[in-house]
């Protein structure tokens, strides 16, 4: 049996660079970087169609498991779908590695070169996305919803195989501050083998924390409301305050903290949420940020009863959800898979960190399906929206070596 180990010392960006795509599990944070390996145990499917439900509980008896068997400390890893109805990837590591903050240097390419060219494929093309953004504005015109989110997709396809180490590492160099991740889903590719579907990894950098626990303490940090940086340091500026003082995004952005903050509440005796939004920045977007914190009731609570309690919000999915979640899947004309679902991990003793699943891209050894949305709310203009998906997706074309969809 190999042993289960937690290396504080080791440096983060050698844990970085020992990625492999068939590591199950790669997080960094501004807090600390996990790598892990192998599967000693995985969390079982509900027996409902609602593999949310108990999600927290059926974690627990994995980590109790895992405790018997003589683990110290052991850990949940992976990644939660979009879909309710979906399978969870999350698993107990063989091995894991921690260390703190990767600290890495702009200027120094880990893997200097030109990548693979790359055919792409639109889901859906350009002009059925928007017709897409102008169904949804009917919704909300009808009043069956008031603000719903959309996504779309594009498939990059190489002749050769595309090196997802490589991959990471530039999404962790261009995104400082934020939520480099990667999850090996091969354990569903394997129940999925009959239908020709091969490895899998989830591969992104998200700016958004869903939710993080250390003891008591908790911390949110929800996003709505986005502008496209600017290379001319000006126009830069005015983006940023345009997008500051934009009553439309600020209202979509109060929407978002209004649910947060409600779905936190009943687990918290304390719950801080400034009035006002502030703005954070990605080396690709401006968004409307807003830091909550508060103080648990019970340290029974873990992050991931945390983070299942929130998951979706209305930045991923729209509101009210079940009807956002009914449009969603009669709009959009894929499977949006782990994309706007949650990845990240929670201990035994119920602290971690898990982030909301965006800018990322499901990889196999020739394909990365990339995926980007946009919340749609009264006032929107389709092609606005579409913009800001194609922003959006720069984060991982930049990874990929393309700058430019």
């Amino acid at each position: 049996m190999i042993d289960h180990r937690i290396v504080q010392e080791s440096p983060a960006d050698q844990l970085l660079r020992e990625y492999r795509p068939d590591a199950s599990f790669f997080f960094s944070s501004p807090e600390r970087t996990i790598l892990a390996k192998g599967v000693f145990a995985a969390v079982s499917e509900a027996e409902g169609c609602n593999q949310m439900e108990n999600l927290a509980q059926r974690a627990v008896s994995v980590l109790k498991d895992a405790e018997q068997s003589g683990r110290q400390n052991p850990i949940i890893v992976g990644a939660v779908p979009f879909d309710e109805t979906k399978p969870v990837q999350l698993t107990v590591p063989n091995e894991v590695w921690c260390a703190g903050p990767l600290m890495l240097e702009q200027d120094v390419q880990i893997h200097p070169g030109p990548g693979p060219v790359y055919d792409i494929e639109p889901i859906p093309q350009p002009g059925e996305y928007i017709r897409g953004v102008e169904k949804g504005l009917a919704r909300i015109a009808a009043g069956d919803v008031s603000k719903i989110v959309l996504s779309r997709s594009l498939r990059y396809t190489s002749p050769v195989s595309i090196d997802i180490s490589r991959v990471l590492c530039n999404l962790a160099q261009h995104n400082a501050g934020g939520y480099t991740f990667a999850v090996d889903l091969s354990r569903q590719a394997a129940a999925s083998e009959s239908a020709g579907r091969k490895r899998r990894t989830l591969i992104g950098a998200s700016p958004e924390l869903l939710v993080s626990r250390n003891g008591l303490h908790v911390y949110a940090n929800p996003l709505a409301g986005s502008r496209p940086r600017s290379d001319d340091p000006a126009e830069d500026r005015r983006r940023a305050a345009e997008l500051l003082s934009s009553s439309k995004d600020r209202h979509e952005h109060a929407v978002v903290i209004e649910a947060v903050a409600a779905g936190l509440k009943p687990f918290c005796k304390t719950l801080d949420v400034p009035r006002e939004p502030s703005l954070i920045s990605t080396e690709t977007m401006w968004h409307l940020s807003t830091e909550i914190k508060g103080v648990l009731t019970d340290a029974s609570i873990s992050s991931l009863e945390l983070a299942a309690a929130l998951q979706p919000t209305p930045a991923v999915c729209g509101t009210p959800t079940d009807a956002a979640r009914a449009a969603i899947k009669e709009i959009e004309p894929f499977d949006r898979g782990f994309f706007t679902g949650m990845v990240g991990w929670c201990d035994s003793a119920g602290d971690g960190e898990w982030v909301v699943t965006i800018r990322c891209a499901e990889a196999e050894e020739r394909a990365l399906q990339l995926f980007a949305g946009a919340g749609i709310v009264a006032g929107s203009r389709p092609e606005d929206e579409l913009a800001e998906t194609s922003a959006k997706f720069r984060t991982m074309l930049i990874a990929m070596g393309l700058n430019n969809e």
